[in-house]
Parts: C-alpha cells; structure tokens; sequence
C-alpha cells in the first residue's frame, strides 16, 4: 500500500508495535470488577426506587450493563433466548442458553445461573402459549421466593406473550426501560477508563481507514479496516453501516456499498462502534479520498462542520439545563437546516443512549433534565446543503466534568 497519502499525526494511532498486531487493554481486572459492581448497583437503586422486587431483563446491552455477561449479543437483539432477573435485594438469576452455561462462570456479580426457557416462536412452534406459560412460572416462582411479597416487576423489553402469562401468575408489570436508561446515565470513573480503551481502539480503526482512503477503494473496503481493528483487539461489533463517499455522503444515512472512491471525494462516517468491554465509541469524521487539499466548497462544508461542533461541545457545563443548551445551540445558516442532524446531542455509554437533545429550532423534541457531572455526551454536526453534491459529518464524545467538559476522543480534525 502506497504511503503517499500517510499522514504522522494520525499514523500516532496505530498500535505502535506495530499495525499489523492487535492492541492490548492496559485496563487492570480490579477496574472493570469496580465498574461491574457500580453498574449493578445503580440498577438496584432504580428497582428499590420503583417499587419493584426485581428488573427482567432481555435486552442485551442491559444484561451486559448489570451483570457483565455477554453472549452471542447480536443474536439476543431479535431472539429473545437469554434473559436475567436483577432482585432488590442485588440477587442476580442469569438464565443462558442451554449448553452455554459455563460462559457465567465466575463472574462475581451474579448469585445463580440458570438454563434459559426460551418460548419465542423459532423454538416454540405452536406450543408457544404452553411453553410461555412454564417460562412465567419459573419467573413468578423466583420473584415470590425473594420478593418479600412484592409482585412488581420491572421489564425492559418482553414478547406480548411472555406479558400475558406473567400478568396470569398474578405479577404487576412495570416498564423498565425509564430504569436501565437512568441506572445507565451517569458513568463512574471505572467506566470512563473501560470507554477511554475503546476509543483508543476506535481511533487505532479510524487511522487504518485513514491510510486506505484511497482513489478505487469502496466504501466497504474502507469501512471494513475498522471492524478489523475492533474485532481482532477484542471488541464487538458496529451497530450502523455508516460510511458514505462523494455524491453518496448526501443526503446522510445511506448505508456503506460498494461503491468506488475517485480523487478527491468527500468521505464521511460514523462509527457507532461497540468496542471492548461492551462500551460505545460514537465519531464521525470527513476527510478527502487521496487526502487532496479541499475544493472551497468542501472546505467551507468542513469549516461550518467544526464550528459549530466546537460551539455545542463547549457550551456543556454541569447544572446546565438542557433547555438553557437547546437555546444556546450554534444557529445553523438556512441553506443546511434541511440536512441537519436529527439532534445536538445525544448521550453515550454501552451504546447510544438517553437523553437526546435538539437544536433550538426543533424545541418539541426537547426532554426534561440538566447536565450533570458523570454524563457522556456525543455532540453531532452534519453540514451539507438539501440538494447538493456531498456533506461533512463530524463527532466527538465529551465527558460532563465539574469544570464543563473533557473531550474523551483526540483524533485529529483535517485542520491542514
């Protein structure tokens, strides 16, 4: 591969021994059990807050919050066979797929570990309702046994039958997904060190993309040079397909093909990548294919992109009510409100999370709350006119700190 286009200060990324090895977690054991029990218990707090003896939990970012346990996390998104029951009282029940039992061994945060019931419709046929309903039983047997009598019970994400028979074994359902969203919310300093590794791994991908951003490459050879780093340096997966050249970075949110880049075209990407230890690093950056200087309407594009980024990132400060922000938001010029980003900002943690918050021209979008310190935010920018030949798209994570905002990503912007 040609290093013509090499640029040092991005190569800084690359593993320095070398970029044909995988990157090692310098993050100690003793970090991430500190992170597993803060998680755990701040999901306890929110069961204690609502009344509820215990959280069933299916989704699989949530399991991965409360308890650590990962597996086939993807699969688990659209097949609910893996499920966990957080009891008020910190008892942890994870039920995993059958023959995969021993993936849990060990891990302190859980009590028990169970089979899974699994009743969805692949593995039930058409005796779902009987196989729903002995799934419910061993449920609502749980909840009695350790619920003091208490027959509320959180649940993040439940299959209308699995509801039915729950609500028959005479437990009150209550929506959980306000819980997880707020145990979720603020982050200790142990996530901030697993989350800070992942982001170096992302960036580590996004230098390797940066070297391949050549003229004949596609968009998928391009974007697969970040699910390599990622994979190979033990994350996860990439929860979007965002990676855009030319003419197809506008309008936004086309999905990465197989189409070619040409000299001198607008990339732009979002990488939305869950890395190791299951946290999210959420950048977008825009550079040039062959790493030409910009024409000046690009230049401008990229310009507009970065300050108003800059503006948002740093009007941040704890106590700040998310009101105060929307109205304070950079005020995008007319000719790119058509394609501007679908919010400010959004929050970050295990993935993208709540809360969003719109710019001061969308103000039905707004939610209730204040910046508070311990939150992680992705501020967002995408500049490109309704219409026009391409778009920049821009990202950073920032950190809520007592003194405003620390900027967790560092990857540089194309400033040169």
């Amino acid at each position: 591969m040609s290093r013509v286009f090499k640029d040092a200060r991005k190569a800084a990324y690359l593993n320095p021994e070398g970029a044909d090895k995988p990157l090692r977690s310098p993050v100690p054991l003793d970090t991430l059990r500190a992170a597993r029990a803060y998680r755990k218990q701040r999901l306890v707090d929110q069961v204690i807050k609502h009344d509820c003896a215990a959280i069933l939990l299916f989704d699989p970012v949530n399991i991965r919050y409360a308890l650590d346990v990962s597996n086939m996390q993807l699969w688990g998104t659209h097949n609910p066979f893996h499920y966990a029951l957080v009891f008020a009282d910190g008892h942890a029940i994870d039920f995993e797929y059958p023959g995969a039992e021993h993936l849990a061994k060990g891990l302190e945060t859980l009590d028990e570990i169970r089979s899974a019931n699994p009743f969805f419709y692949m593995y039930s046929g058409p005796y779902l309702e009987e196989r729903a309903e002995q799934w419910a039983a061993e449920i609502a047997s749980a909840v009695r046994e350790r619920g003091g009598g208490n027959l509320r019970l959180g649940t993040d994400k439940l299959e209308l039958p699995g509801a039915d028979a729950l609500r028959r074994q005479g437990l009150t359902l209550v929506e959980g997904q306000q819980m997880t969203e707020q145990a979720r919310l603020i982050k200790s300093f142990d996530e901030i060190e697993l989350m800070r590794w992942t982001i170096r791994v992302c960036e580590a991908g996004m230098a390797r993309m940066y070297e391949h951003s050549l003229p004949g490459k596609t968009e998928q050879e391009i974007w697969a040079e970040l699910h390599y780093e990622n994979i190979r340096s033990g994350g996860e997966w990439l929860e979007t397909r965002l990676l855009t050249i030319g003419e197809r970075t506008n309008p936004w949110f086309q999905e990465c093909s197989d189409h070619v880049g040409k000299l001198g075209d607008m990339l732009a990407f979002d990488t939305d990548m869950i890395g190791p230890y299951g946290y999210c690093a959420d950048l977008s950056r825009s550079w040039t294919i062959g790493h030409t200087r910009m024409t000046d309407e690009q230049s401008t594009l990229y310009s507009t992109a970065l300050e108003q980024l800059l503006h948002n990132a740093n009007l941040i400060h704890p106590g700040m009510e998310f009101r105060e922000y929307m109205e304070k938001t950079w005020r995008i010029p007319e000719r790119f409100m058509a394609n501007r980003y679908s919010c400010a900002l959004h929050g970050v943690g295990m993935a993208d999370e709540y809360p969003g918050v719109p710019y001061a021209t969308d103000p039905a979008d707004l939610l209730p709350g204040r910046f508070e310190d311990g939150m992680v935010f992705c501020v967002e920018s995408l500049i490109g006119e309704q219409g026009g030949r391409e778009c920049v798209k821009l990202e950073t994570q920032v950190l809520v700190t007592p003194n405003g905002t620390e900027r967790l990503d560092s990857f540089p912007w194309e400033t040169r």
